[in-house]
């Protein structure tokens, strides 16, 4: 969800290494032979590339998604918006504790400690787990940190022991049970502290490595002789829902925490963290001058043993977490999971960076719903596969396998287990489709049609468009469709449209495209980021960068994506100053909708706030829960 080609808190001096690569297809000629470019933008000629849809759509027919709440504006204001008739309140700030044992938060006092036990930093991706009496475990991300947000007169030049520790400590995940709560105005939710579920999966936390590339001797390093096991889980953007309850997190821009990618031998790895944006000297951060483990002259395989996606049971704290290698080491944004026709576990994934791709995960054993324990190692075998996107709207799934045309020995290839360590590098040879930054993907759980979230690409030039990326450069970012074929999850052919081109309807320069949906009927979005669905298929989209494209905070859409209603985008949140709204989700009940507030205030420093949003002393990213004060109280209704 981050974007680490820009500036952030917390990345000092980083300027991402993602190189325009000429090795794949990216429609150039096809392009020229599909339709004029600036006629499309100009609304002249969308029908042949966006199957506007029935005539109902454009009239704007309301009432089949069930939504009925009143859209609010968006805001540049340091305060959360939400429609008449709801409410807003933080359900887990960072720093809260999660055990009876654990601290209270003290912002002059970060003790790394203490942060262990409480909840990290920087919140994004969030799931439910139902759990009695309409309770439910909340699993949270843990992005990144924002040194200096949280630290007194940081310096990354001065930066101590204690706060590399802490910092290392504010990673990962964190599980809290959320209980409901009766009050005049209709339901609310609490953080019950001291629940046997409550616990943080940290930078340190012990977690095991299994799958094709487990032990693989890329993965050897001087304190794991096995390859098998792993200290920590970072960077940890977007996630999934397995279908027998566990939770998924991604690890995404793992790359920032090491240095020294000279001291890496082995070629294709060497080019791999090169591509991923390790320096060959030094590193973003300073956690290779406290920590030899990330220091790649000393560890030159250590950077191996992240990007992938991890499995936890939030039921069982006492499981060992586990990184699924057969799916994948890549800039990991989402794990989205969903069963395929013949009972086989679908997971599918974007690669958040630009000119990345595409990908989805089929296993080979099937999903077992009378036994839990029987789908504990599903994710562990079965075939990855990349996107390619035609000009003529269809696609297909390319198997990321050994031996598979040019992925083998002559390309430096010598195992399935290398084939997943470098799955960008695989996806090259096989012409995969470059896109627009794939963040977030979700299954719309009544349609089974996928939808991928394209956040930007400001770094596409003009006549360097294509199909399913058509705007060059793309600032505003957009959603593609994906219908897999026969509606089958585990089909390897699909068919393809653009749901949504982001952007200010009323401004003809951004091109937008709402499904064909009267335009001067929706609310302005820009930056599609993290994506969810109610139960009645209705799409609900976080953004991330609102604030420099459309110059208001980031926010919360619904949108409906089938009947008359689809493309009637609706704003139903505003965050506040610096802040992303990084994740939405909602719970069983739909009576609930929490949003992680991510570095609320980014920009100014813990001195000079830009946002006071998080208390007095100092900005706290923070799970909020917005519940409605009316009946009908579930949400969107």
């Amino acid at each position: 969800m981050t974007d680490r080609s820009r500036v952030r808190a917390g990345d000092v001096g980083f300027e991402g290494y993602e190189p325009r690569r000429a090795c794949s297809d990216t429609f150039d000629e096809v392009l020229a032979r599909r339709l004029h470019r600036r006629s499309l933008l100009k609304g002249g000629a969308l029908a042949p590339l966006f199957s506007i849809g029935s005539i109902a759509n454009l009239k704007g027919a309301q009432g089949d998604s069930g939504l009925q709440f009143a859209a609010i504006e968006g805001s540049a204001a340091d305060e959360i918006g939400v429609p008449k008739g709801y409410k807003w309140e933080a359900l887990a700030a960072w720093g809260q504790p999660l055990t009876n044992s654990a601290p209270e938060f003290d912002p002059d006092d970060l003790d790394p400690e203490a942060q262990r036990q409480q909840v990290g930093y920087n919140c994004d991706f969030l799931a439910w787990f139902d759990y009695i009496h309409g309770s439910g475990i909340v699993g949270v991300n843990h992005e990144y940190t924002s040194p200096q947000l949280m630290f007194r007169n940081y310096s990354a030049e001065r930066t101590t022991q204690r706060e590399v520790d802490y910092e290392i400590a504010s990673h990962g995940v964190s599980f809290f049970l959320a209980v409901p709560y009766r009050r005049d105005d209709g339901p609310g939710y609490r953080h019950y502290r001291g629940s046997a579920f409550n616990r943080r999966i940290h930078g340190e936390t012990p977690i095991a490595i299994s799958g094709p590339a487990a032990g693989h001797p890329l993965l050897v390093t001087s304190s794991d002789q096995s390859g098998t096991e792993v200290r920590g889980t970072f960077n940890n953007c977007g996630g999934g829902i397995t279908p027998w309850g566990t939770y998924l997190t991604a690890e995404e821009n793992f790359d920032q925490y090491f240095g020294n990618n000279r001291g890496v031998t082995h070629e294709m790895a060497k080019a791999a963290n090169e591509r991923f944006g390790v320096r060959d000297e030094g590193g973003r951060r300073q956690w290779w001058r406290f920590q030899q483990r990330f220091d790649l002259d000393y560890e030159p395989h250590e950077a191996n043993k992240f990007g992938w996606v991890v499995e936890i049971d939030p039921y069982n704290p006492n499981l060992m977490p586990r990184k699924r290698t057969a799916l994948g080491r890549f800039k990991h944004e989402a794990a989205a999971t969903t069963l395929s026709r013949a009972n086989r576990a679908v997971v599918y994934s974007g690669d958040d960076a630009r000119f990345e791709y595409v990908y989805k995960f089929v296993s080979d054993g099937t999903y077992d719903s009378s036994s839990r324990s029987a789908n504990r190692d599903l994710l562990d075998s079965g075939t990855l596969y990349v996107a390619k996107f035609n000009d003529d709207g269809t696609g297909e799934w390319l198997p990321l396998t050994y031996e598979n045309g040019p992925i083998n020995a002559s390309s430096g290839f010598t195992s399935q287990a290398e084939v997943l360590l470098f799955a960008r590098q695989a996806a090259d040879l096989l012409g995969a489709t470059q896109m627009d930054r794939p963040e977030d993907i979700e299954v719309n759980p009544l349609t089974k049609k996928v939808y991928v979230a394209l956040t930007n690409n400001t770094r596409r030039a003009a006549g360097d468009e294509n199909p399913p990326n058509p705007r060059a450069p793309n600032p505003m970012g957009h959603i593609v469709e994906i219908s897999e074929r026969g509606g089958d999850s585990g089909a390897t052919r699909f068919d393809w449209e653009i749901f949504m081109l982001c952007g200010d309807p009323a401004s003809e320069a951004d091109g937008t495209f709402f499904a064909g949906f009267a335009q001067e009927r929706v609310s302005k979005i820009a930056n599609p980021d993290n994506l969810a669905f109610d139960k009645q298929g209705n799409l609900l989209i976080a953004t991330d960068g609102q604030p420099r494209t459309l110059g208001i905070n980031d926010g919360i859409f619904f949108v409906p994506t089938e009947g008359s209603e689809r493309g009637y985008n609706r704003q139903i949140f505003s965050g506040v100053v610096g802040a992303e709204c990084a994740s939405v989700i909602m719970n069983s009940a739909q009576d609930l909708m929490m949003v992680s507030i991510q570095h609320p205030g980014e920009g100014g420093t813990r001195q000079q706030r830009t946002s006071s949003f998080g208390g007095s002393a100092v900005n706290r990213p923070t799970v909020v829960a917005v519940t409605r004060t009316e009946q009908p109280y579930r949400i969107g209704s």
